[in-house]
């Protein structure tokens, strides 16, 4: 009865949170419980992983300035915050918006239902006692929380037990945050072995990583380029995808830069980050459609391996020797399975942990398949997520382009200090004089060659001129139409100083306006140019 009213209504969904959550419930979580989904892959999702904010998760070695990097970007100390040269932050610690500062334990977080935290129970008393909440009130962490997580050890450290599985818990965290940032030191550079075994543990989630080479100010630019050269090396092995995985370099913190050769690099780094991570908000909705269908895939494979092995199950006699023999043939089940149901090799779970798995599991429980619960799955695949996916792009439309404020944030919007300020276009922005006249004897001296008619010179002529930049005609089109103040198809001595003053923005690598500003407009047009308009 439900799914009919389902297809029929489409203002069912209230939103794309509200429509997530009723989908997986009555959809996709069926299935999963039937095929013992969440024993061999991930829990349950709960409401609140689908209300919560987006998550960013960082993940370093230990000394690589994880937690001074949350308090660069909240610009504010957090409860529970402890920086120094050895690992120090032994936590996984969830940095969230609250009106009262305070901390809250882990046991006691992973019973809150508002809060996305309550599976990690399962990792016992070892895990919760090493996690926590740190509460405050930032405008940073109104529109984002923050994960900062235990540093990775390296040499004898990381041999001694954490008495909890690391990697899993971090895989935990990477299903259902929106961005994992790497953290790597330009002047520590070691991958430990650890950190190796994390890495590979994100796998499946490339989408959401991003590097940061901090501590970039430490060194000079030449053993700048080598250790990115490493870092880029290094990363290829571990992360084997054919894209190359983000990396952004700068200094990541409120300190003096010690080799400041490369201070340009370092603030067109940090703008791109920020923006990044700005965008997260925006996209969370996308973010959590395209991790439910990723799970959805997973759970129909799931229900296709579970009840082929039960269906090769004898009734009575020599179960147990039929099970070691189902298990370690898995990887020929797998190639029947994805020839038999036409499904993509790349959705199959790992072959060697899903044979472990299974050997802890008693194969006459298991449920043989059921078409109604698989046909829902197929269902929501086809038509409920086209739907959703239009509920995206409207949510996605109504919300601001830079959604997360505060903090570090706010210190690269505005005023002499952001980005690209009095630089390119912006040149010239704060001063009384026309920036453009400083030039305009040399342009004048061309602009005369051109044999200009009435004091001006044609499309033609300036063109002959203008293409000696050797710039694509889509960009000098664009600089033509910038210059062209008046619009008459010609340009006169001013309009052509302009021209050529956007020629050499561009060429100095500076992006183009998309209007003119006002402290570009020559000054005998600025009056007039209202009136045109």
């Amino acid at each position: 009865m439900f799914r009919k009213t389902l297809k029929k209504d489409p203002e069912l969904f209230q939103n794309v949170s509200d429509g997530l959550r009723r989908l997986y419930r009555t959809k996709l979580f069926p299935l999963e419980d039937t095929y013992q989904f969440h024993d061999f892959h991930s829990p349950a999702l709960e409401d609140a992983d689908f209300d919560n904010k987006p998550m960013v998760l960082l993940v370093g070695q230990y000394s690589t300035g994880k937690t001074t990097f949350i308090r660069h970007l909240m610009e504010q100390d957090f409860p529970g915050m402890r920086i120094g040269p050895e690992p120090t932050t032994d936590s996984f610690i969830a940095v969230m918006h609250g009106d009262q500062e305070g901390v809250i334990p882990g046991n006691a977080l992973v019973v809150d239902p508002k809060k996305p935290f309550r599976k990690l129970n399962a990792f016992g008393n070892a895990f919760l006692n090493r996690f926590m909440c740190a509460q405050m009130p930032n405008p940073v962490l109104e529109s984002i929380s923050i994960i900062d997580t235990p540093g990775i050890l390296s040499g004898e450290k990381q041999r001694i037990s954490r008495g909890y599985d690391f990697a899993a818990v971090l895989e935990w965290f990477a299903e259902r945050v929106d961005r994992i940032i790497l953290l790597f030191d330009a002047h520590k550079l070691d991958i430990s072995d650890e950190f190796s075994e994390v890495i590979r543990a994100l796998k499946n989630h490339e989408d959401k990583m991003r590097v940061v080479l901090n501590k970039a100010d430490q060194i000079s630019t030449q053993q700048l380029m080598r250790v990115y050269g490493a870092l880029m090396w290094s990363l290829g092995k571990i992360i084997n995808t054919p894209e190359v995985v983000r990396v952004y370099i700068g200094s990541f913190w409120a300190q003096p830069l010690l080799v400041p050769d490369n201070r340009k690099l370092f603030e067109a780094e940090e703008q791109d980050l920020f923006l990044d991570i700005q965008s997260l908000p925006r996209n969370a909705a996308l973010r959590k459609l395209n991790d439910l269908i990723k799970r959805a895939r997973l759970a129909k494979v799931q229900a296709y391996i579970i009840s082929s092995l039960k269906k090769e199950m004898p009734s009575v006699f020599g179960k147990d020797s039929k099970k070691k023999e189902l298990i370690a043939n898995l990887g020929e089940i797998y190639i029947k399975i994805e020839k038999e149901h036409g499904i993509s090799p790349g959705d199959f779970p790992n072959l060697a942990k899903m044979q472990e798995l299974l050997n802890g599991q008693d194969f006459t429980k298991f449920s043989s398949l059921k078409p109604k619960l698989l046909e829902a799955v197929e269902d929501m695949l086809a038509n409920d997520i086209a739907r959703l996916m239009a509920l995206v792009r409207q949510e996605e439309s109504a919300m601001p382009t830079q959604s997360v404020r505060g903090g570090a944030f706010d210190g690269t919007m505005s005023g002499p200090f952001g980005h690209g300020y009095g630089e390119g276009a912006s040149e010239g922005i704060d001063e009384l004089e026309w920036v453009v006249g400083r030039d305009k004897p040399t342009y004048d001296e061309i602009f005369y060659t051109l044999s200009p008619i009435n004091g001006k010179v044609s499309g033609a002529a300036a063109k002959k001129e203008m293409v000696k930049s050797k710039l694509p005609n889509t960009v000098l089109g664009k600089i033509w139409k910038l210059a062209d103040v008046d619009k008459d198809g010609l340009l006169d001595d001013e309009e052509f100083a302009l021209a050529n003053h956007l020629i050499k923005i561009k060429l100095e690598g500076h992006e183009l306006p998309a209007d003119l500003p006002g402290h570009l407009v020559p000054p005998s047009k600025r009056g007039t140019i209202a009136g045109d308009e």
